[in-house]
């Protein structure tokens, strides 16, 4: 008996300085469908929130579990936490 495949995950989407100004909030829970991409995700998120914030995922890196994102191919597990950081100024 075969179990059934996973319809959806949760990630947990994180903002740090200018991308938490424009999503407006600190962190939160998106539900994607199983399978979804690092690009998927960010493509779900400005659809949370258009305006200002998709401006700032354009120049941003991402996390994912605290590694840096070379491939925004990779796919998203259920409780990932993905990490948006805009560039920063300073040393």
């Amino acid at each position: 008996m075969t179990m059934p495949a996973q319809q959806a995950v949760t990630v947990v989407v994180r903002y740090f300085a200018s991308a938490r100004a424009a999503a407006g909030l600190d962190e939160e829970k998106v539900e994607l469908p199983a399978g979804t991409t690092v690009t998927g995700a960010i493509d779900a998120v400005r659809a949370l929130h258009p305006g200002q914030l998709a401006r700032v995922l354009e120049a941003a890196s991402f996390l994912v579990n605290e590694v840096a994102v070379r491939d925004r191919s990779r796919t998203l597990g259920d409780g990932c936490r993905l990490d948006v950081l805009p560039p920063f100024a300073g040393g």
